[in-house]
């Protein structure tokens, strides 16, 4: 890298200063870094800065929990709300199959155990760029359900009119796919396509970022400067986490939609905007308004048109055909041989629930290319990847015997591998990771949920964590 070219930025979040400052040291001819002890200070070091991360290294043991993964697992999910291309990589010393998985699930492209090679966290940060580079460059909406003819008819109808769309989807569920598609099925497709995430800035510089400044307007506006309304033209503005716009901004993005009129901030010159308006939200914003966080006005004129992004529960066979899309795609990025499931892994691919949609597919392509090109993965391979607290999402425990048995079949017919110790404790691992989840970590309540006393609880997690090579976790009383 030349000495004059811009460095990629990398969020490092540790709470530990020693590991903090020899990463930076190791990784900063690559990197311009960006250190932060804890959530908070992660969030604002991002928002203060005019140019978001490329990557993120984050430490799921973070203040004012250090032994418990809760904040580092909220910090990748705010950071993908901001950024929700960024590879975010989890550096931990919480070395539990389960949260590795989780941290997966939630949208981090891999977790790397404590202590760690600076050198291979140097390789796996510029394969997750390269990899991103990629993915930008794929913008097809991939599938042939019901559920995806459904979102195309819906772009296609759509995409002439001049009126607001509002996308709705859960994360990494692929709105901005939508948006971008919408403009370049449209007349203006030609024209600028500008794209910001509300959530990303400041709530103060929400404003002058959308319709521009006046020179000494406010602190450090040292020139005049045009707003994304402005230089979005007669194209296309995508507004994306919508839901996060300051309630207070909200009655001046409702008049520029409306009639086009908008001032740059410290200036009393009103100015017209011929763009489009595109918004998007994870958010239920009907639910926003009736609790008073969204203007009624504002949400009717934005959603004349509503599109909605379906999970990819909801999509069927349109998971193997996502996962040839990226297996193809990053194996010809990594310039390796492409892996291939075993009729029991495919099987296990089909109904596993992807809570993170497409974010999380793509992800586990990825690591799978890393760890199998060329061979052929097996069920119990597959599981390794896979969030265990949500893996059997449509096998709940029945209350009949015989459905119980019948399920038990199923599960052995279609493994290679079957160890009934292992099989219980995930279970068991997976119902007490999920009690504490729901009762954010308070053991009694936890103990109250599943039907057992709170010593017998204490107990099963240290009988866990000794199978597992790990120190008791350090519980809330």
């Amino acid at each position: 890298m030349s000495e004059n070219a811009a460095k990629p930025i990398l969020l490092l979040v540790d709470d530990d200063p020693l590991i903090a400052e020899t990463l930076a040291y190791y990784l900063r001819s690559d990197f311009d870094i960006v250190v932060a002890a804890n959530r908070s200070e992660a969030l604002e070091r991002v928002r203060e800065r005019p140019n978001l991360p490329a990557a993120a290294l984050v430490d799921l043991g973070l203040p004012p929990l250090p032994h418990r993964p809760d904040e580092g697992f909220a910090l990748v999910t705010e950071l993908l709300a901001l950024a929700p291309a960024l590879p975010i990589i989890i550096l931990s010393g919480q070395n539990a199959n389960a949260e590795a998985r989780h941290a997966r699930a939630l949208g981090a492209v891999d977790f790397v155990a404590k202590p760690a090679d600076p050198e291979l966290l140097r390789q796996a940060l510029q394969q997750a760029l390269a990899y991103e580079s990629a993915a930008a460059q794929s913008i097809e909406l991939v599938g042939q359900s019901p559920p995806m003819e459904k979102l195309r008819t819906q772009l296609r109808q759509y995409a002439a009119s001049p009126f607001p769309v509002l996308i709705e989807g859960e994360s990494g569920s692929g709105k901005e796919l939508a948006a971008d598609a919408l403009h370049r099925l449209s007349a203006r497709a030609a024209r600028p396509y500008l794209a910001l995430n509300c959530a990303a800035i400041p709530p103060s510089l929400v404003e002058p970022t959308l319709f521009g400044h006046a020179k000494g307007a406010f602190t450090g506006a040292t020139g005049t400067r045009a707003g994304y309304f402005e230089e979005a033209a007669e194209g296309t503005l995508f507004l994306d986490e919508i839901g996060e716009l300051p309630l207070d901004l909200q009655p001046k993005l409702l008049r520029v939609i409306e009639n086009g009129e908008y001032q740059r901030v410290g200036e009393t010159q009103q100015r017209q905007s011929k763009a489009r308006v595109i918004a998007a939200t994870n958010r239920d914003l009907k639910k926003e308004v009736r609790e008073g966080r969204f203007r009624a006005d504002l949400y009717h004129r934005l959603s004349v048109f509503t599109i909605a992004v379906p999970p990819l529960r909801e999509m069927g066979a349109d998971r193997l055909m996502l996962l040839d899309h990226f297996r193809g795609l990053y194996a010809r990025q990594a310039g390796a041989a492409a892996f291939r499931l075993s009729p029991e892994a495919e099987a296990r691919w089909l109904s596993y629930a992807f809570p993170g949609n497409v974010r999380e597919l793509r992800n586990i392509v990825i690591r799978l290319i890393a760890r199998h090109a060329g061979r052929t993965v097996s069920a119990f391979e597959l599981d390794a990847e896979l969030d265990a607290s949500i893996a059997e999402p449509a096998t709940a425990l029945p209350d009949d015997d015989q459905q119980l048995a019948e399920l038990a079949l199923r599960h052995l017919s279609e493994t290679t591998r079957f160890s009934l110790d292992d099989t219980l404790h995930r279970w068991e691992a997976a119902y007490i990771a999920a009690a504490q989840r729901l009762t954010h970590g308070n053991i009694s309540q936890a103990a109250k949920l599943l039907g057992v006393n709170r010593t017998t609880l204490y107990n099963r997690i240290d009988a866990l964590a000794r199978s597992q090579d790990q120190a008791p976790v350090i519980r809330n009383r």
